[in-house]
């Protein structure tokens, strides 16, 4: 029986040793664990680049995913490229949203608020339902790391495209 005080003196921790036995050795991975390992890597270049559809989009926009979660997991992501005064139509997301600006100058604005100007290294987050837009400044292209999670298998719903009057604000 490992005491307290011997534990300690030897750099040990009473939290590592509630968590498992004190004769529990590591265990040995399964032929299935091996099959399907616990890490996934996507290459650079691995997935295809898309056109915005001019359904949701003004304007020209890419999207290169990122990343499509396997259940039970529901995020996605994807790196947005808006070219000067490109955005998205009016819309919500059913769990919310987190953009990531990587790069130029965007605008993004809520149902009802003010429009606000963007730049790389700020993060907004789009509570679940919040009708809002995003996009590039009318003069610089703007590009961002979107993440939602999916619900019921959606991820967004689209509404009505933002106005000119409504983009410039």
């Amino acid at each position: 029986m490992i005491t307290r005080r011997r534990l300690l003196a030897a750099g040990g921790s009473i939290v590592a040793m509630a968590a498992a036995p004190a004769t529990a050795e590591a265990p040995t991975p399964s032929a299935t664990d091996r099959r399907n390992p616990a890490m996934e890597i996507k290459r650079n270049g691995s997935q295809p680049s898309t056109k915005g559809s001019a359904d949701c989009f003004t304007g020209t926009v890419r999207i290169d995913p990122l990343f499509q979660a396997s259940d039970p997991a529901r995020a996605t992501g994807g790196s947005v490229t808006f070219e000067p005064g490109a955005r998205t139509a009016w819309h919500t997301h059913p769990l919310g949203q987190t953009l990531i600006v990587t790069a130029g100058l965007g605008r993004v604005q809520g149902w009802g608020g003010p429009m606000e100007e963007i730049r790389p290294g700020d993060v907004i987050w789009f509570p679940p339902g919040e009708k809002h837009w995003h996009g590039a400044s009318p003069t610089t292209a703007m590009t961002h790391t979107a993440v939602q999670e999916r619900l019921d298998g959606k991820v967004v719903d689209w509404i009505e495209r933002v106005s000119d009057e409504q983009y410039q604000g």
